[in-house]
């Protein structure tokens, strides 16, 4: 990675932005915090699949920045939540983990996975019984930012920030990860305007399981392509080339399989995609509003609800959740307002599996807010952020 490359991760780390004037982490206190686990460990985040309203205390794990100079966490923050108030508690740290910015868990549930946003990027594998780490294997690129795993449960997906590339871990039965099958770097086309090289910044599988997608904000393009499902290697189908300059980070489907999202960071819109499954291309539409007005503004992750009516946007900058209705079996958004994060830097966003509650993780303010979703698309906040230092992705279970 050459020294622009450098230069960029570092302003994503530190700074917490792509773009504009760069501005020092906070340091966060720890309210409450309970003790310190003693084992070594990471967790992980994926999209959430509906399920039937669950009762008792659930899992949260949230990720941070370990080396933020303005004062980072320690690991994967333990805590639990209530599904009925949303109310978060504390109840440890799982230490010993570099800068797991991103988490995912396995369809099974038993193994989360966490990205190192380091130079030398790797993704770790932690068994959730025991909490015990199954290993690490190196990505093959650096800075990784994002990671899932494919439906099957048999491959783990990882894109690389810093050197633009996207990999493919295999999963065997315990969880553990495998050596790297397939590693892939976008150097076509040309990076976009104001940036120094690819940035792969997202690398998932559409809803129909037959082609995995990478996002690139640095090439403004989303590649797809097949996986192998027996041998984990990728064979690029198509590009979808995003407006010069437009820096898309995040891409959502909406559950019919036919449409999807796309968030832009650097020229702050969302766009409708129209996705064919059977060649994997999809179709960049028109960009629209974020809701963010005239402000500077990096909108980071957009959700949308299990029966597909309403979206959701997180915009950093604004400091506020953007909702949408979702008509036309997906094919449109209609921006109906914005709500407070109650935040700074609403870096990621996840709804509870059951759906009923979204928690967006604010990275300058060091806070997990939680929101109550009803039908009609409202937000309604769950009661004072839970303080978590450089909180920057959170894990619901």
């Amino acid at each position: 990675m050459g020294s622009g490359a450098n230069a960029d991760w570092s302003r994503r780390r530190f700074a917490a932005a792509l773009v504009g004037t760069a501005a020092l982490l906070p340091a966060c206190t720890r309210s409450g915090a309970a003790p310190e686990a003693t084992a070594t460990h990471r967790a992980s985040g994926s999209e959430p699949t509906p399920t039937p309203a669950p009762t008792g205390p659930r899992p949260l794990y949230i990720g941070t920045y370990t080396a933020s100079n303005g004062g980072g966490g320690k690991g994967i923050r333990l805590a639990t939540y209530s599904p009925e108030s949303g109310r978060i508690t504390g109840t440890g740290t799982l230490t010993g983990v570099p800068d797991p910015s991103f988490l995912a868990v396995h369809p099974n549930g038993r193994t989360l996975y966490a990205v190192d946003e380091a130079t030398a990027g790797a993704v770790t594998a932690v068994r959730l019984a025991d909490r015990t780490i199954l290993g690490s294997r190196s990505t093959g690129g650096s800075a990784p930012c994002h990671l899932s795993v494919h439906p099957g449960g048999r491959w783990l997906l990882s894109a690389d920030y810093g050197s633009g590339s996207v990999a493919v871990h295999p999963i065997d039965a315990s969880g553990a990860l495998g050596e790297r099958t397939d590693k892939v770097t976008h150097t076509r086309p040309a990076p976009g305007p104001g940036q120094q090289g690819p940035h792969a910044h997202q690398f998932i599988t559409s809803p129909d399981g037959g082609h995995v997608l990478a996002v690139d904000l640095g090439t403004d393009t989303v590649y797809s392509y097949r996986l192998d499902l027996e041998n984990g290697k990728l064979t690029e189908t198509s590009r979808a080339a995003a407006r010069p300059g437009a820096g898309p980070r995040q891409l959502t489907f909406h559950p019919g399989g036919r449409h999807a999202y796309l968030v832009n960071e650097n020229d702050d819109s969302v766009t409708v995609c129209g996705y064919a499954p059977a060649t994997g291309r999809l179709t960049i539409g028109t960009p629209q509003s974020t809701g963010s007005g005239t402000g500077t503004n990096h909108p980071a992750q957009i959700l949308v609800t299990s029966d597909g009516t309403h979206a959701f946007l997180a915009n950093r900058g604004h400091n506020t959740l953007a909702r949408y209705a979702v008509e036309a079996d997906g094919a449109r958004l209609r921006l109906l307002g914005t709500v407070s994060v109650a935040g700074d830097f609403p870096r990621q966003i996840a709804f509870s599996p059951d759906g009923r509650l979204l928690f967006a993780a604010n990275q300058r303010s060091g806070t997990v807010s939680v929101f109550h979703v009803d039908g009609a698309g409202e937000l309604r906040l769950a009661g004072e952020p839970f303080a978590s230092p450089v909180a920057v992705c959170a894990l619901p279970l």
